[in-house]
């Protein structure tokens, strides 16, 4: 396998591992019809956002926005 190959998949699964700590991905209820991709959609534009603005400790920097209502739509560029 390819090095660029083995790289995307620890991306992927870096990923995956910080849906399962930091959202508690398999506590989930949702589980009919598209609840189940609508939530993972929030959750990688959240990591995504976070991840773009330079922050390395995805949890602490979702506990830092939940403090202020304001900071998430400012981290967007939306406020």
């Amino acid at each position: 396998m390819p090095l660029r190959e083995v790289l995307a998949l620890l991306r992927i699964k870096a990923l995956v591992h910080v849906r399962d700590t930091t959202f508690a991905k398999d506590a989930s209820q949702l589980r009919t019809a598209n609840a189940p991709r609508s939530t993972a959609t929030w959750r990688n534009l959240a990591i995504g956002a976070l991840r773009t603005a330079g922050l390395k400790y995805i949890a602490a920097g979702l506990r830092r926005n939940a403090r202020d209502p304001g900071r998430p739509l400012t981290l967007l560029g939306l406020g």
